[in-house]
């Protein structure tokens, strides 16, 4: 299998920045699915490729207890990877709900275990190369920052050159 699921809350101010960001470096996934959330904060990923229903049905149950999510992104910052992102401010619901979906999958670590268990919310926007910086990327967002966004869907996305789409999708607070 070359592609993975995420559950993943779309951030509709930043989706045309990413989109294009996207398509400059892999077309491929760009996604022809008009709800898929290219601008995202990933809430646990990977992800079951094929939920079960009962799965499905707890995530909706989640979902349904979550009220919508008020944030603001402003700060950028950078992994040891080098991937550059957005800081969502506040985040504490974020770990919240990464928590509370962590609990009811606990076979599906955020990022495969990968970071361990301080797993940071965040919003991909670039990766640092020999041409890529944070400052590089800060002159790319000007006019764009501080974003203010209201996150009210918990998409089930699949990711995967030539295919991304959105699986499932529930709104927050029911």
């Amino acid at each position: 299998m070359t592609g993975h699921s995420v559950l993943q809350l779309p951030v509709p101010p930043l989706e045309d920045w990413v989109r294009a960001r996207t398509a400059h470096y892999d077309a491929g996934f760009v996604s022809a699915d008009p709800c898929f959330g290219h601008a995202h904060i990933t809430a646990l990923g990977p992800f079951d490729p094929a939920p079960s229903t009962a799965s499905l049905t707890t995530i909706g149950a989640l979902a349904a207890s979550t009220q919508p999510l008020r944030l603001r992104l402003a700060d950028l910052a950078q992994f040891p990877n080098g991937i550059i992102h957005l800081v969502p401010d506040p985040d504490d619901q974020l770990r919240d709900l990464t928590a509370r979906l962590v609990t009811a999958f606990p076979d599906w670590p955020p990022y495969g275990g990968e970071f361990g268990d301080d797993v940071q919310p965040h919003l991909t926007v670039d990766a640092a190369s020999e041409g890529v910086s944070i400052t590089s990327t800060r002159d790319l967002l000007s006019g764009v920052l501080p974003v203010d966004a209201l996150l009210d869907r918990l998409q089930l996305a699949w990711w995967e050159s030539g295919d991304c789409r959105v699986m499932h999708e529930w709104r927050l607070g029911g």
